[in-house]
């Protein structure tokens, strides 16, 4: 007997649930450096924000009447990769209840809202980041020095803040990021800090060195694109670096590399292939506007960081991106063609 079946023919080694737990193997590093650097309020924090994905993906699931069946959408890992990612944008006294908040928008508005996995516009993670950004300014715009004496044995005071207050003060606690001291009081942080990750500033944005190792491991696996991310890379360099080379006063291409959340955003955050182009040419257009954007932000904007606002655009980019660079077709005959032919 001879079994017929429609396409695809080719199964992929790898299922998703499989590809999504290589991204969390590749995050978890990411999270413990957090912990590391910014104590017992960075787990808090990351616990917090991921449980509100997970339970918010469970709650639709519900309601759905998906959480019984195959199509149970916490099997594939995507929220729990969500939560991660989104703890990692936030900075360490973040109020706990704060991230409970943006973990519910994430999941809420930025995926189930467009239809699911695989329907977001945005990438998800972003789009909660940037909800509690404009709910809350001050909150997320208040900084902790990496390294407390007592970092693992006390919270960070704003951390503990009870739900809709406003938080405790932060006085001996509080720090500015290097992109804000470079902005503002036109301070410069050594390189090889901001390589290591000895800084002030998100969570999970700190150690250039580790985000690119965690990276390498998923593009070496091939579950990660390089295009995007070398896209991004080369424009920073080019674009910070046209303005260096005229005006010294401005941040060397270095500094913009390897300051704020370039690099979690460029190898974890543009690189979702729900929200990013699939053409090879789109992925190089997305990643350029992308690294172009977060530099003019940076330089020209109200606020010291531009990676988020850049992916969120360009991720609202893509449907013309995708328009604009579709490979070309063969095996067919042009509509001009066939009316010449006609005549």
């Amino acid at each position: 007997m001879i079994e017929l079946r429609t396409s695809p023919h080719m199964k992929a080694s790898l299922s998703l649930p499989q590809i999504m737990r290589h991204v969390v193997y590749a995050i978890i590093p990411i999270c413990l450096f957090a912990v590391y650097q910014f104590g017992i309020s960075a787990l808090a924090l990351i616990i917090v924000v991921t449980l509100s994905c997970l339970l918010t993906e469970l709650l639709f699931n519900n309601l759905s009447n998906k959480s019984t069946s195959k199509k149970n959408s916490l099997s594939d890992y995507t929220a729990l990769i969500t939560g991660l990612l989104l703890a990692l944008t936030l900075p360490p006294g973040f109020p706990l209840w704060m991230g409970a908040i943006a973990g519910f928008i994430a999941i809420a508005m930025g995926k189930t809202l467009f239809g699911g996995l695989g329907f977001n516009l945005f990438n998800p993670a972003l789009l909660g980041r940037a909800f509690v950004q404009a709910a809350f300014p001050v909150a997320i715009t208040s900084w902790t020095p990496a390294g407390l004496t007592e970092r693992f044995t006390q919270f960070i005071p704003s951390s503990l803040t009870l739900p809709f207050t406003i938080p405790v003060s932060m006085d001996g606690f509080s720090g500015a990021t290097p992109l804000a001291l470079q902005k503002f009081e036109a301070t410069n942080t050594p390189v090889s800090n901001l390589f290591m990750g000895f800084t002030s500033g998100s969570i999970g944005e700190t150690s250039t060195l580790l985000i690119l190792l965690c990276g390498a491991y998923l593009i070496v696996r091939g579950i990660m694109g390089w295009r995007i991310p070398l896209a991004i890379i080369i424009a920073v360099i080019l674009t910070s670096g046209i303005f260096f080379i005229f005006d010294k006063s401005y941040p060397s291409p270095f500094f913009m590399l390897t300051s704020g959340g370039l690099m979690l955003g460029a190898l974890f955050m543009a690189t979702d292939p729900v929200s990013a182009p699939v053409t090879p040419a789109g992925m190089w257009i997305f990643g350029l506007l992308i690294g172009v954007m977060t530099i003019i932000i940076r330089l020209f904007g109200g606020l010291p960081e531009g990676i988020m606002y850049a992916i969120l655009f360009a991720n609202a980019s893509v449907p013309l991106i995708e328009a604009v660079s579709q490979p070309r077709k063969f095996g067919f005959v042009k509509e001009k063609v066939k009316k010449k032919e006609a005549q």
